[in-house]
């Protein structure tokens, strides 16, 4: 399906069968995989999931765990009902199982998805009595959540993460970094990528784009004075299941692309026309859209996130505090120190080749079948 799991899942599977594995997909109904069914909607998810491994007789399952993409169910009176579609499968399946985890959360960022979308047939009574029920409902479940993460880790069972911050959230996972490389060949001129979009040559440019989610914060951008000398160009996009509206941003230092989701040679192309990305999220337990940045060449600027941070901290982008002063601030400190956060981004974006993530899948796949209970070779983290 269209976003960053699907994404991701596609180009990692591309990359597996050109190592020679033989690789079967199981998605959803809108994908081109080998079996067909999964769904939020579809309780019998585990039974899909059962289904195909009978019939392929795979040596590892991998599974890309993303547990609303499966329905996740918050129990608003006994968490220890809480679970996802596919917990069962977890449970009696025999064969290894490695998971890739693309969301776990700090308390903090845990009650920061309470996000009301619309009034509905209430109004702001309804609002209200629904922001208590998710405050309540989530408040509950905090625990619960991350315990179906730290359950999937032990005998017969492997994690991978995108981050230390996830790691120290899922212990025992294990860190390969989330690859990501450009579709097409770098231009001899940015001017090449831009006129692609009708985009200034004369400005700096800052990029935002993805699914239109509360939690993505873009109300920053919105009230943000943009310094002179940049423009921030924006593309939004309407996520598979989002009840969330698309909406016209008003700043004049803004451009909206208003291009909705875009294939790998757009993006490509739309990341080779900016200088930095601009992320000031609310909530981010890994984003896709980083990794494609700095596979790009791209430093960011970010909210204070420990997820942003860790890279941050590695001279990567900055991560200010999420108002608008600061995000102006950032810009033109990015500008001052360009070069110096170029050099540092160059330099780790050979950790994300696809090559590079794949050996280290592999080496994760061999250590489950050979001897599942073992500690891994030291490789995988180097």
């Amino acid at each position: 399906m269209k976003g960053g799991v699907g994404h991701y899942s596609k180009k990692l599977v591309e990359s597996l069968r050109n190592e020679g594995l033989e690789v079967a997909v199981v998605c959803n109904e809108c994908g081109k995989g080998d079996f067909l069914g999964l769904s939020p909607h579809n309780r019998q998810n585990s039974e899909i999931l059962t289904r195909a491994v009978k019939e392929f007789s795979p040596d590892v399952v991998h599974i890309q765990y993303e547990q609303g993409l499966y329905g996740i169910h918050l129990d608003p009176i006994n968490p220890k009902r809480t679970g996802t579609n596919i917990e069962s499968f977890y449970r009696d399946c025999e064969i290894p199982i490695v998971t890739t985890f693309h969301s776990a959360y700090t308390f903090n960022q845990w009650m920061k998805l309470i996000i009301p979308l619309s009034t509905g047939r209430l109004g702001k009574t309804g609002i209200f009595l629904r922001i208590i029920y998710d405050y309540w409902i989530h408040l509950l479940n905090y625990y619960s959540f991350n315990s179906l993460n730290k359950e999937k880790i032990g005998h017969n069972r492997a994690g991978i993460v995108f981050s230390k911050y996830l790691q120290n959230l899922i212990p025992r996972s294990y860190l390969i970094y989330h690859g990501s490389e450009p579709s097409v060949p770098t231009p001899t001129d940015m001017s090449e990528a831009r006129k692609n979009f009708l985009l200034p040559e004369d400005v700096n440019i800052a990029l935002a784009f993805g699914f239109m989610t509360a939690t993505k914060g873009w109300d920053i951008i919105e009230k943000m004075r943009v310094p002179k000398d940049w423009k921030i160009v924006i593309n939004t996009s309407k996520n598979h299941y989002s009840k969330e509206k698309v909406k016209k941003f008003e700043n004049a230092g803004v451009i909206d692309l208003n291009r909705g989701f875009i294939n790998d040679r757009e993006l490509s192309l739309l990341l080779y026309s900016a200088d930095a990305l601009i992320l000031p999220y609310k909530v981010s337990s890994a984003s896709g859209v980083l990794y494609d940045g700095l596979s790009h060449g791209l430093p960011f600027i970010s909210s204070k996130l420990e997820f942003f941070n860790e890279f941050s901290d590695m001279g990567l982008g900055i991560s200010v505090d999420r108002n608008p002063v600061e995000f102006s601030r950032a810009l033109l400190r990015l500008k001052r120190d360009y070069k110096k956060y170029k050099k540092a981004v160059l330099e780790f974006r050979k950790k994300l080749l696809w090559k590079v993530v794949t050996s280290k899948h592999i080496v994760l796949y061999n250590s489950m079948i050979n001897n599942p209970t073992s500690i891994l070779h030291k490789k995988i983290l180097d």
